[in-house]
Parts: C-alpha cells; sequence; structure tokens
C-alpha cells in the first residue's frame, strides 16, 4: 500500500473515481489550472480536460448551484469551496434546494454530489479561514456529513460520498492535509459505508469521541493518559450525519465515563447532540456526567488559535473530571 498524505489521497481519489466514471466532474475556483488552493485537485485538468474540470468564477453560490443542477441530470458533481468559511453564500442552494429535492419530489428526483470543503483551525488563518461550520449541516435533514480525520478514510468515505445517491458536505481538516500520512489501500473500490465510526483505541477508564482535525489532539491525550497508567477506548465518529450511535452508546456503557472534543463552538455542537443522546439511552451506566471539550462561543481569532482549540490540556483536565467525579 503507498504511503500518502492526506491531500495527495484527495487528489488520486478523484483521479480514480473519474477515470471509473465518466459522469464524475469537478468544479470550483481554481481547480484546474492551479490545481486547487491546496493542489487537492492537481493534474486533473491534463488528464480529464476542462469539460470535466471547471473552473468557476468566484461565486459559491453558482457553484453549488451548478452542482445541483448537474446531479438532477445524471452527472455526479464534486464542487470544491476553497475554504469551509465561504460556503455561507452558497448554503441556501445546498439547504433548501440539493437537500430536500429527494423528499419533495417523492423520490423522483435525487441530487448525488460532494461539496468538498477544508475546515478547522490551527493554521493561523483568523476568523474567515478557520472555522468548523459543521453544525449548521447535520441540522438539515437531506444532507450527509462526514469528516475524516486520515487518508485512508478520507479515500473510503470520499469514495462512498461520490457513488452515493443523496448530497454530501465532505469536510477536510486542513491542519491535517500535510501533517498525517499513512499506508492508504489502492484498491479502487475501498468503500466505508455511511453512518459507520471507528475505534481509534481500546480502553477500560474513559471513553474519547471526537472526529476531524481534533482527532489529533484526542490521540495525544490518549498517549498522555496511557503514560499515566490510564487507558483510554477512543472513538472517531467520521460521519457526522448520520453518526454511528451504536458504537458510541455500547463503549461509553461499558466504560461509564466519556469526554466528547471538537472545536466547533461550545453551543449548539454535534457532541452536545451525542452526549444528550448518551444521557437518554445509557444513564444508569454512566459513573460521571459526560463532559464537552470545544472550542469558545466567539468568532474564531486572528491570534491564539492554539487556545481556542481543543488541545490535549484541555482534555487532560477534562478526563480528570470525570475520573474525580
Amino acid at each position: 500500500m503507498p504511503v500518502q498524505t492526506y491531500v495527495q489521497t484527495i487528489a488520486r481519489t478523484l483521479m480514480e473515481e473519474m477515470r471509473r466514471d465518466e459522469r464524475v466532474v469537478v468544479l470550483g475556483e481554481d481547480v484546474a489550472k492551479r490545481g486547487g488552493v491546496f493542489l487537492a485537485t492537481e493534474r486533473l485538468l491534463g488528464a480529464f480536460g476542462p469539460d470535466r474540470v471547471i473552473d468557476t468564477p468566484l461565486s459559491e453560490a453558482a457553484i453549488i448551484g451548478a452542482a445541483v443542477g448537474m446531479a438532477v441530470y445524471g452527472l455526479r458533481p464534486v464542487a470544491e469551496i476553497q475554504f469551509a468559511d465561504y460556503v455561507f453564500p452558497g448554503f441556501d442552494q445546498l439547504v433548501s434546494q440539493a437537500a430536500k429535492l429527494r423528499y419533495r419530489s417523492g423520490g423522483a428526483f435525487s441530487a448525488p454530489m460532494v461539496v468538498r470543503m477544508p475546515a478547522g483551525g490551527g493554521v493561523k488563518g483568523g476568523h474567515h479561514h478557520s472555522q468548523s461550520p459543521e453544525t449548521h449541516f447535520i441540522h438539515t435533514p437531506g444532507l450527509h456529513v462526514v469528516y475524516p480525520s486520515t487518508p485512508s478514510d478520507a479515500k473510503g468515505c470520499l469514495k462512498q460520498a461520490i457513488r452515493g445517491e443523496d448530497p454530501v458536505v465532505f469536510m477536510e481538516p486542513k491542519r491535517l492535509y500535510r501533517a498525517s500520512k499513512e499506508e492508504v489501500p489502492d484498491d479502487v473500490d475501498h468503500l466505508l459505508p455511511v453512518g459507520r465510526g471507528v475505534r481509534r483505541r481500546e480502553g477500560r477508564d474513559v471513553v474519547l469521541v471526537s472526529y476531524g482535525a481534533s482527532m489529533a489532539e484526542t490521540l495525544q491525550a490518549a498517549d498522555a493518559l496511557e503514560a499515566q497508567g490510564i487507558t483510554a477506548d477512543v472513538i472517531d465518529l467520521r460521519w457526522l450525519m448520520p453518526w454511528d450511535e451504536s458504537l458510541v452508546l455500547e463503549r461509553v456503557a461499558a466504560v461509564g465515563r466519556v469526554v466528547l472534543v471538537s472545536e466547533a463552538p461550545h453551543s449548539g455542537n454535534l457532541v452536545s447532540e451525542v452526549a444528550a443522546t448518551i444521557a437518554e439511552e445509557v444513564l444508569d451506566m454512566l459513573e460521571a456526567p459526560p463532559v464537552r471539550v470545544c472550542g469558545a462561543d466567539t468568532p474564531y481569532p486572528y491570534a491564539q488559535d492554539r487556545v481556542y482549540l481543543p488541545g490535549p490540556n484541555r482534555i487532560l483536565h477534562a478526563v480528570q473530571q470525570v475520573l474525580d467525579y
């Protein structure tokens, strides 16, 4: 299996899917000649030409609106938004049109499209290049939302998203684009099912639940805990809508303590929904209340972004809370 970075995996997965299915097209700002701002679409223009790799105007509403039309007429568009922070001009097209098309047509039409967007902080990008807006999308019935944390998972989830029948918001942790590297299966049919999470570590003292870019800090915290003789069961949600309730509830019920980590703002966070589900379903099995470690309820700061993010020290403090309860 080849060793690849996260962003190399995205580029190669798009290449594989475009070779496999001529209906797959890529569109977005600078995706063709430049290969995208992070080079996630490099070499696609030379391989497939301007009819399938399309540089668009600087208009997210046009990008997503065009993708909706392409999907309805039988194509498999993969639209790139340069930064997740820029998606909001196209928000209406995504949540009011793409997400509702199958329902409003009684299943006669669907919008099999993917909207890729680099997300998250830790790159000194300030409040217009560092946000984690996943909550806006998981609140929209009809959308699938996925936020893989590893190159291998990125390949399996992106292939699943492209081949599925529903619109998918595909979030990518940009601070891990080149920091995350691993062996990636070269199987062209490497697919990861919608709604399935994964256990990254096995442990008996506390469950750590996270996803996306925050998985890096969560695993660092798990390593630090192990050095103290504390074992953490680490769950990577991967898919945020739908999320893997059975996996989370099973592990939390078995262990009895859980800390949930996300760099999105604290209020209304996905992990708040996970914590509420835990409280509803397995309350009698808990040894301590669930604790959340999240971003702040403020605009993302220009300075001190590492203070804003849920780093290992904040996670360790939360673990101590649930152990001492």
